[in-house]
């Protein structure tokens, strides 16, 4: 069996035995908040105890590292529309330490890239195109940087309400404990 098949098959048991009904909520988050954090592993069920948040409560958008690279990419569009659309009224960006992000080098990443197959033409045009690939791959060296950095992208958006608390706090993944970074109701 493969994994897909392995996940549809549980996924087929837990419709029948309406195992959902617990997690049956609104598209509204109840603690009218969105986070935006990191994809890491150790996070999918640590953050949102070590929060006291639970199906339902937020909206969660989750990316490599937590960072907002571009202010009109999808990172930004979610947070936009978790608020004008969705009635969050603060964000939260929650990076974590020892994150993978901090580790990535670019130069390596693209020669894993080329192992499996994509072609030194892809990466020319990519070049000739005025795209950077190792500025886009890059991850960061100070994970309270990266949180600040992506705090002020969300506070100085030109679409973004100014009365809208932005957050910043870094995780440990190892136990929770969550440090204040940036806080917003003063700003």
């Amino acid at each position: 069996m493969t994994l897909l098949s392995d996940i549809l098959t549980f996924n087929e048991t837990f419709v029948e035995e309406k195992q959902y009904e617990p997690y049956v909520t609104t598209k509204i988050p109840n603690k009218k908040l969105v986070i935006l954090t990191c994809m890491d592993t150790r996070l999918v069920e640590l953050l949102p105890k070590s929060m006291n948040v639970k199906n339902g409560d937020v909206k969660m958008v989750r990316n490599a590292g937590a960072v907002i690279t571009h202010p009109f990419g999808s990172i930004m569009r979610s947070l936009l529309v978790a608020i004008y659309e969705l009635q969050a009224e603060e964000v939260l960006v929650i990076g974590h330490y020892d994150c993978g992000m901090s580790a990535v080098n670019s130069h390596e990443t693209v020669e894993k890239m080329k192992a499996r197959g994509v072609s030194d033409d892809v990466f020319n045009t990519l070049s000739y195109s005025g795209i950077d690939i190792h500025g886009w791959l890059k991850g960061f060296d100070d994970v309270t940087e990266s949180v600040k950095n992506s705090v002020e992208m969300v506070r100085n958006h030109p679409l973004m309400d100014k009365n809208v608390p932005v957050h910043g706090l870094v995780v440990d993944p190892s136990n929770g404990k969550l440090d204040l970074v940036e806080e917003g109701y003063a700003k």
